[in-house]
C-alpha cells in the first residue's frame, strides 16, 4: 500500500511539473526551423539493429519515429539517404545501402522505396523532408564484403584515396565533382524533396597521427593555377558546391539548399577574422569556407554545428551563435545542437538545462532562424529530458519554416467555400474546402493550415496555438476534427502554403453555431 501510494505521489508531482512548463512555456515564434537528423550510418537511429531489414518492421519504426518528432514540435527532417555513395532510394545510380538490407546492392524484399515513403509520411504530418547526403564519403569500412560488385570504388578505383580506414572522393578530380552532382540530380529530379543538406564531410578530418592526405598528385594534375595545395581543395569545395547549387536551382527553385559545416568557421588567431575560439576550423582543416558560400549566395542556408556550451573555454555557445549571425549574408542561420552530448560528464553538459537554454538565447537573436539536433534517438530516447522540455515548453506551440524571399515571396491565394459538418453525436467536426486559384506567380496551393479559435477568442493569425493540422498536400482539402470540449463552441478558418510556405490570407470562417457565418477581423503575420 505504502508503494501504491507513493507512485500516486510521484504522479501528482509529475502532472504538477508538467503543468507548470506548460503555464510557463516561453512564447515561441511563429516560423523557425526546428528540424532533427535522422542518422542511416551505422544504423544510428533507423533502421535499428533490432528491427533489422524486416520490411513492415522498418515502415513502422520509421513512422513511430516521425510521431514523436511531430508531437515534440518538430517541421523539419533531415533524413541519411546516402551515408557511403551508397542509397536509401531506388530511382537513382548507387547501390542500395547494407545498413537498409544488410548487403550492399540488395534491394528492400518486399519492395519499397524509404525516400518515397518518408516523404509521404513527412508532408502528410507538416514536416519537409531534407535529403541530407554524404558527398566524399565513399565507405566506412576497408572490408571488401562490404562493398557490392558494382559500387563506384569497383567502377573507377582511381576516384578515391583511403584515409583513416575509409574511402574517400578525390574532390580535386572534375570527373568525381559531376558524378556527384549527377548522383544528387537523380535524387532531385526523381523525388518531390523539399531540400539537398551537406552535413560536415568534405575533406577528412585529421586522424590520430595527423596524417597528410594523398592528394599531391591530384594537385599536380589539376592546379587550376592555385598557388597552393590548401587554397586548391578549398577551391575544389567551393566548386562543387556552387555548380550543384546552380544544377539545383534550374530544375526545381523551391528546392532548399543548405550546408551543415563544422562549427568553427576559423580562429580568430586565423588570417581571415575567424571567432574568438581556439578549436579545429573548418576552413582550415576541413577547407570548407561556408562563409564564402552564403556571401556568394550559393547556398539557402548554413547549419554549423555548435556543438559546444554556455562559456566553454575552447569554444564558447554564445561566442560561436554571435560570430556566425554576423556573416549569414542575408541567407538563414540554424543552430546545429548537439544533443548527443547531454548526459556527458562534462563542464556545461551536466547542467540539463543547457540546450533548453540554448534555444532560448538564440530566439533573443536578431539573425538566427531555428534549431536543429543531431540525432534522432537522443530526442526519442528523452536524454536529459530533452524530449519532454520541447514537448511540453519550448515547442509546444506548433511553428512553420521560415520564409525565403529571394526565392518566393508571392503568397498563395486563399482557399474558399469551406464547409463545415458536425456530427449527430457532436463528437467531431468535419471540415470540406475548395482549392485556391494559382497565385499571381502561377503557383498553386502546396498545403493547408487549419485553425481553431473558441468563441469569443481574438482571431489572430501569429497564434500558432490555434493551430490544429498543417499538410503538405495540395489536394488534402478536408479535416476531421475529433479533438473537442464538451459544450464548447469553435469556429474554423483554412489558409493555404506554397513550396516556400508562403501563407495565404484565411478562407471564410464556419462556426459551430449554425447561425454564425461571417468575417471576423483578423490580424496575420
Amino acid at each position: 500500500m505504502r508503494f501504491k501510494h507513493l507512485l500516486h505521489l510521484l504522479g501528482v508531482f509529475f502532472l504538477i511539473a508538467i503543468t507548470a512548463q506548460v503555464l510557463h512555456a516561453q512564447p515561441s515564434p511563429k516560423r523557425e526551423v526546428r528540424g532533427v537528423w535522422i542518422a542511416t550510418v551505422g544504423n544510428i537511429d533507423w533502421p535499428t539493429l533490432a528491427t533489422g531489414t524486416n520490411v513492415d518492421k522498418q515502415k513502422k519504426e520509421l513512422v513511430h519515429i516521425l510521431d514523436e518528432h511531430k508531437r515534440s514540435g518538430m517541421n523539419t527532417i533531415l533524413f541519411q539517404i546516402r551515408p557511403a555513395a551508397d542509397a536509401f532510394y531506388g530511382r537513382g545510380r548507387e547501390a542500395w545501402s547494407r545498413y537498409l538490407t544488410g548487403k550492399q546492392g540488395k534491394a528492400p524484399e518486399p519492395f519499397y522505396d524509404p525516400l518515397d515513403f518518408i516523404i509521404d509520411e513527412c508532408h502528410k504530418r507538416g514536416m519537409e523532408l531534407h535529403a541530407w547526403i554524404n558527398p566524399y564519403r565513399a565507405s566506412t569500412t576497408l572490408n571488401p564484403n562490404h562493398f557490392s560488385e558494382d559500387h563506384i570504388t569497383k567502377k573507377k578505383p582511381d576516384w578515391f584515396f583511403t584515409y583513416a580506414g575509409k574511402k574517400l572522393f578525390n574532390p580535386g578530380i572534375p570527373e568525381v565533382r559531376q558524378y556527384i552532382i549527377d548522383v544528387i540530380m537523380d535524387v532531385v529530379n526523381n523525388y518531390d524533396i523539399d531540400g539537398v543538406h551537406f552535413d560536415d564531410y568534405f575533406y577528412p578530418y585529421p586522424d590520430s597521427r595527423n596524417t597528410a592526405i594523398p592528394d599531391r598528385v591530384t594537385y599536380g594534375q589539376y592546379p587550376n593555377n592555385i598557388a597552393n595545395i590548401e587554397d586548391w581543395r578549398r577551391n575544389n569545395v567551393d566548386v562543387l558546391i556552387r555548380d550543384l547549387g546552380i544544377a539545383i536551382k534550374a530544375k526545381k527553385p523551391y528546392v532548399k539548399y543548405g550546408v551543415s559545416p563544422f562549427g568553427i568557421w576559423d580562429n580568430k588567431n586565423g588570417a581571415n577574422g575567424g571567432s574568438d575560439t581556439r578549436g579545429l576550423s573548418g576552413y582550415r582543416t576541413l577547407f570548407a569556407d561556408g562563409v564564402k558560400w552564403v556571401q556568394e549566395g550559393w547556398i539557402d542556408y548554413i547549419n554549423p554545428q555548435i556543438y559546444f556550451p554556455f562559456h566553454n573555454r575552447a569554444a564558447a555557445y554564445e561566442i560561436l551563435v554571435e560570430w556566425w549571425q554576423h556573416h549569414t549574408y542575408g541567407r538563414h542561420f540554424y543552430i546545429g545542437h548537439g544533443a548527443y552530448r547531454v548526459n556527458e560528464q562534462k563542464p556545461g553538459w551536466t547542467d540539463r538545462s543547457q540546450i533548453p537554454r540554448q534555444i532560448r538565447y538564440l530566439r533573443e537573436q536578431p539573425n538566427v532562424q531555428g534549431s536543429i539536433f543531431f540525432s534522432s534517438k537522443s530526442l526519442t530516447d528523452n536524454l536529459a529530458g530533452l524530449q519532454d522540455s520541447l514537448t511540453y515548453n519550448l515547442y509546444q506551440a506548433c511553428s512553420l519554416p521560415p520564409t525565403m524571399p529571394w526565392i518566393d515571396s508571392i503568397a498563395p491565394n486563399a482557399p474558399f467555400g469551406l464547409q463545415l459538418h458536425t456530427s449527430e453525436n457532436g463528437m467531431n467536426n468535419h471540415l470540406v474546402w475548395q482549392k485556391p486559384d494559382r497565385a499571381a506567380d502561377d503557383q498553386s496551393a502546396y498545403g493547408y493550415i487549419v485553425y481553431r479559435f473558441e468563441e469569443g477568442e481574438k482571431t489572430d493569425l501569429n497564434n500558432t496555438r490555434k493551430i490544429i493540422h498543417i499538410t503538405y498536400n495540395e489536394d488534402d482539402l478536408q479535416y476531421e476534427d475529433n479533438d473537442l470540449g464538451k459544450n464548447k463552441q469553435y469556429y474554423y478558418f483554412v489558409t493555404a502554403l506554397d513550396r516556400m510556405k508562403n501563407e495565404s490570407e484565411p478562407s471564410n470562417i464556419r462556426s459551430t453555431q449554425k447561425t454564425l457565418d461571417y468575417n471576423h477581423a483578423y490580424t496575420m503575420q
